[in-house]
């Protein structure tokens, strides 16, 4: 399994020890450090010994840190955990057991406990809701990619064919993989909470092209869908994708962005509830819009 960081010292032991907590035995556990400078190497070696593989490399991004442990990982199955997120001790059994009982699967996900910094409960990231049914998915991603990278396991096989994360893009390089994998493989889910993802934590993206990389890759991955996903539900994917995207840019004061992104998602829906959506947009753009004038 592989842990990218980037001077996270304080948070990464409680990390590789939810790992080694595991009631299946972690062969091999690989910290990509990400350009540390907080004594995250002196730390690994004092506390952990040679039961961790640490490997140093100049500041480059977390995709570039996980394909980096992606190359070096030597196991038939392949998992993730980012340094603030914690796997839960039957992770590994439970997740192993799906892909053994479903050969021709190449990645199974399991539901998310998401939690503040205190590692406090705030809700379940419930997988089921979006993903209705285990195997061929990528109509219901389509509507949702939102993938916790430490929730998956996947089969070497998969990174072998498809590679790993885009290292072009400086944010949502998660949702790109997870639509790429649904595009060649079958995906299941074990429907337990089985990690503790903390938000609201600085990450190690940045977080200024969040929106506008969202609706690249959904764009990608619904012209690449075309002919295979029923134009509908593509659409459909297309305008859920605008709306959210909208209303974020109103958030940020972007207001000719969203109002571009509201106007694309109305003539691809007519969907009652999303063309609700739309609707609420121009109360909620036109208040964040004269709240901005006023002098703080």
């Amino acid at each position: 399994m592989i842990i990218p960081t980037y001077n996270r010292r304080d948070l990464l032991p409680r990390a590789i020890d939810s790992v080694l907590a595991q009631t299946r035995t972690v062969n091999e556990i690989i910290v990509i450090d990400d350009g540390s400078t907080d004594g995250t190497d002196d730390m690994l070696r004092a506390r952990y010994g040679d039961r961790v593989r640490y490997v140093w490399q100049p500041n480059a991004g977390v995709s570039a840190a996980r394909n980096h442990g992606l190359r070096l990982a030597q196991g038939r199955y392949l998992a993730l955990l980012d340094s603030d997120d914690l796997w839960l001790p039957e992770k590994t059994a439970l997740q192993v057991a799906f892909l053994q009982a479903h050969p021709d699967f190449g990645m199974v996900l399991c539901d998310v406990e998401r939690v503040d910094s205190e590692y406090r409960h705030i809700d379940v990231f419930r997988r089921r809701d979006t993903l209705r049914e285990d195997g061929w998915v990528l109509r219901w991603i389509l509507h949702n990619p939102a993938l916790a990278p430490a929730s998956v396991l996947l089969r070497r096989d998969v990174v072998d064919q498809l590679g790993g994360f885009d290292e072009g893009l400086r944010t949502a390089e998660d949702l790109e993989f997870h639509l790429r994998v649904a595009r060649h493989w079958k995906i299941g889910v074990v429907e337990q909470a089985l990690v503790r993802a903390m938000r609201g934590h600085e990450g190690l993206w940045a977080p200024d092209s969040t929106y506008d990389d969202y609706v690249r890759v959904v764009e990608a991955a619904v012209a690449d869908a075309r002919g295979s996903v029923d134009d509908r539900g593509l659409d459909e994917a297309l305008a859920g994708t605008y709306v959210r995207n909208a209303r974020g840019m109103l958030i940020r004061g972007r207001w000719k962005d969203g109002a571009t992104l509201a106007r694309r998602a109305w003539r691809l829906t007519r969907d009652a509830q999303l063309r609700g959506q739309i609707k609420a947009l121009v109360p909620f753009g036109l208040k964040r819009a004269l709240r901005s004038l006023v002098p703080g």
